[in-house]
């Protein structure tokens, strides 16, 4: 592989935890917006699987301004059965989380892995990225706290 990689960045599909999205659908979401395919290169659904959306090879189209060096992943869901932003994987789709990315570490040894909110701008210019400078809420867990 010839992308240098430095960074993996952890999404949700932000759909309802009562509702299915399936890989298909997630495919056709991101077309409709333009791109060429799913932008994420891992899907992971309610169950647990895995799957994967894009090559590693090929730049990905999910966190604007960090794509070319990173790896995006995607969990089912992320919303509550209202639409508001939630915490809503299951223990599968945690555990299968844990496990892609401890994987990928160790391809991609000294990989920065954050939640795409963690790239939204600092607006007060602490050095820290605090929930009122959120541009979404995406993945809609802290990350960080997820690998203590």
């Amino acid at each position: 592989m010839t992308r240098r990689i430095d960074l993996i960045v952890i999404h949700c599909s932000a759909t309802r935890e009562d509702r299915t999205f399936t890989e298909h659908d997630l495919e056709a979401c991101h077309r409709r917006r333009g791109f060429s395919g799913t932008g994420y290169h891992f899907y992971i659904r309610k169950d647990g699987r895995i799957v994967t959306t894009r090559s590693l090879e090929r730049v990905g189209a999910h966190a604007k301004g960090y794509n070319a060096h990173s790896i995006g992943i995607c969990y089912e869901g992320g919303l509550d059965a209202h639409g508001k932003p939630k915490d809503t994987r299951t223990e599968w789709q945690k555990h299968s989380l844990r496990v892609l990315v401890k994987t990928l570490l160790i391809d991609y040894p000294g990989c920065r892995v954050c939640g795409h909110r963690d790239l939204s701008p600092d607006l007060n210019g602490n050095g820290e990225i605090e929930p009122e400078e959120w541009v979404k809420a995406c993945p809609c867990f802290e990350v960080g706290h997820f690998w203590e």
